[in-house]
């Protein structure tokens, strides 16, 4: 018996003109889900990866530790110097720039959640003989005047309620001539109340003001300018996949929080991505104490 009379099980292939119909109906749903520079799959992860993501949530993850890197490679303290990681977060960061580095690293956080997670990640890390984590205020520091070599905050500042007298804090800690790296949002246009509500309440933060007043702040305390970044393309990234990552596992977050903890976040986020992507700036901003007179 011929092959052909062996038809195939299942759907049917669908002709040419039903393939071109598909693109003619839908061409544009997909290029506003897919991409619309072509229709062919994009380049999200590195080919060359030893470790491809391929869920949304492993993408965020992997976008984190790139700038990790990043941030890393921009400060580039020397091996053996004393780093400061103000706002230390759940403590990666400061592992990854000991081990990358041979720095000693000291992260500071407010969060008693985030300090035992610290440990957490602490405890068997290759660096982390050279890491210690404690709980700290950024606006009042607990270590002597000129104690570090260099410092860092990452998403910190945005908390503050008094971002100069962080900045003063941390150039007292510093020694003449060391750095300062840290990231900041900023303000750009004029956003609507129910805007700047969703933010502030979602990042528990004061309303974001403009780069000028983060530029005056920086050197009236008296630091000196290194470099700036604008980095705002990833934070509005960020923002959009994090309103896609809530509304696909809302029910996992639910059922972990609580209804009531979602009910009072649920109307935030509309407004909260409009913010980030009409409104929302983020730099990254290198400082540096002066030398000694």
């Amino acid at each position: 018996m011929a092959a052909n009379e062996h038809p195939v099980k299942g759907p049917s292939a669908p002709t040419p003109e039903e393939v071109g119909a598909m693109y003619d109906q839908f061409g544009d749903m997909l290029a506003m889900t897919l991409g619309s520079a072509a229709v062919h799959i994009g380049m999200l992860v590195p080919h060359d990866a030893r470790t491809p993501v391929t869920s949304l949530v492993g993408l965020a993850d992997l976008a984190q530790d790139r700038q990790t890197d990043f941030l890393v490679d921009t400060l580039h303290p020397e091996p053996g110097s004393h780093v400061l990681d103000i706002g230390c977060g759940t403590g990666a960061p400061a592992l990854r720039l000991a081990e990358r580095t041979g720095s000693r690293v000291t992260g500071i956080t407010v969060s008693k959640t985030q300090l035992a997670r610290c440990e957490e990640r602490r405890n068997g890390h290759p660096a982390g003989e050279r890491v210690d984590f404690a709980y700290g205020n950024a606006m009042e520091l607990g270590h002597s005047d000129a104690t570090f070599d260099a410092a860092w905050s990452i998403d910190c500042l945005p908390h503050l309620s008094d971002r100069p007298r962080a900045l003063r804090e941390a150039l007292r800690v510093l020694k003449p001539g060391g750095h300062l790296l840290f990231t900041e949002f900023t303000l750009r246009g004029t956003p609507s109340e129910e805007e700047s509500t969703a933010y502030t309440k979602l990042w528990t933060c004061p309303p974001l003001r403009p780069f000028s007043t983060l530029v005056g702040e920086v050197e009236e305390t008296g630091f000196r300018m290194v470099r700036t970044q604008d980095m705002s393309a990833n934070a509005v990234l960020c923002s959009e996949l994090m309103a896609v990552l809530y509304a696909d596992r809302r029910a996992e977050m639910e059922e972990r929080f609580g209804e009531e903890a979602l009910a009072a976040t649920d109307p935030l986020m509309a407004p909260y991505r409009t913010f980030c992507h009409d409104h929302l700036n983020y730099y990254l901003v290198l400082v540096r104490k002066p030398d000694a007179s």
